[in-house]
């Protein structure tokens, strides 16, 4: 699969080149450039929207229980956002599945 690479322009302060400089004459960074697509990445990937899906409790649970099952020790954070549910409610729902004894620690 080829991808299509566009070129962006932007305006930057003397002290912002100078600092993506020094990165790069200490070898942190290959080129400005490097710096440029690797600071864009991790933007976009810090700003990922989550999408939560509307299902009931029951449901819920039981795709959490899955999910420990399968993962072991995971936050629930990460299982609400791989399993696309609002965090809230998987909190409850570990909260509710350590009281029972079923999940591990």
């Amino acid at each position: 699969m080829q991808t299509i690479a566009k070129t962006m322009a932007t305006r930057l302060s003397a002290y912002e080149q100078e600092q993506i400089e020094s990165l790069v004459k200490a070898g942190v960074y290959l080129s400005a450039s490097d710096f440029i697509r690797e600071s864009v990445r991790d933007k976009l990937e810090s700003i990922r929207i989550i999408k939560v899906q509307d299902v009931d409790h029951e449901t819920a649970k039981q795709m959490v229980l899955g999910y420990y099952q399968r993962q072991g020790k995971a936050y629930p954070s990460d299982a609400a956002a791989d399993l696309e549910l609002d965090l809230e409610q998987v909190f409850s729902i570990v909260e509710e599945l350590s009281r029972q004894g079923r999940l591990g620690e």
